[in-house]
């Protein structure tokens, strides 16, 4: 998040925040810096992305912004573009050469961003440009393991679609349906299980996907799982819990 009133502003950066394009290009015919950066090395493209503003965008990039700066956290204009879900802007960028594949701190790439914000319109737009959506972020998750986190359907689907693997697992082995299951989004659960995610599969804690659901209490997820079948001992586990498994 933009903190809109900083100690110290460029002024160029509070003229993107004001919404107010004619003093933006007023400062920009008289030679302000259009890659100024503020205390956190985000510069006013930063800015109009984070606020989804094309036409500033692209005014900025004409007068000589440079498309992929990094901020402190090493997010990108396209970054901010993608999280502010706006369309316009994230095309505007991809027009002028914006780097689909560029990571963050995180190691997340705009990908990652828009299956966290459930930014549907905008994956189908970066989706095209990538060779590859099972990248992982630092954590070892894809954008297939985010969207099943936020339970976004739509999304799960479009990756889905475009070779997401299924199968993929973080650092800690889990895979989407673990997460789907811990978060109890029943609809992509049994996306998930339709496609062929393997309901007994194992994190590092010997965890399944029914032991997610149990532990975060999601009974709905919890009763649907085990309709599928399961094991004794994951029976005993939930009982255990107190959990009804009839």
């Amino acid at each position: 998040m933009f903190s809109l009133c900083p100690p110290i502003q460029p002024s160029l950066l509070k003229a993107i925040f004001s919404v107010d394009p004619n003093e933006v290009r007023s400062l920009i015919f008289k030679k302000e810096d259009v890659n100024v950066q503020d205390s956190e090395k985000r510069t006013p493209l930063h800015a109009a992305a984070y606020l989804g503003d094309a036409d500033i965008i692209e005014l900025l990039i004409l007068s000589g912004a440079r498309v992929n700066a990094k901020d402190n956290k090493w997010l990108t204009p396209l970054h901010r573009a993608v999280a502010s879900c706006s369309e316009d802007a994230v095309c505007m960028l991809i027009k002028h050469s914006a780097d689909v594949n560029a990571r963050d701190k995180n190691w997340q790439t705009p990908l990652h961003v828009a299956a966290n914000n459930k930014a549907i319109r905008v994956a189908e737009a970066l989706v095209p440009l990538l060779s590859n959506v099972n990248v992982s972020d630092r954590g070892g998750r894809t954008a297939l393991h985010h969207a099943a986190f936020s339970g976004h359907l739509e999304m799960v689907k479009l990756l889905l679609s475009r070779g997401a693997n299924i199968d993929a697992f973080d650092k800690k082995d889990r895979r989407a349906i673990h997460w789907a299951a811990y978060m109890g989004h029943m609809e992509v659960v049994r996306l998930l299980v339709s496609s062929g995610a393997e309901i007994d599969c194992k994190d590092k804690n010997s965890y399944t996907p029914l032991h997610a659901a149990a532990s975060s209490g999601m009974t709905t997820t919890v009763q649907y799982l085990l309709g599928l079948g399961t094991h004794t001992h994951i029976i005993q586990y939930l009982l255990g819990l107190g959990l009804q498994v009839h």
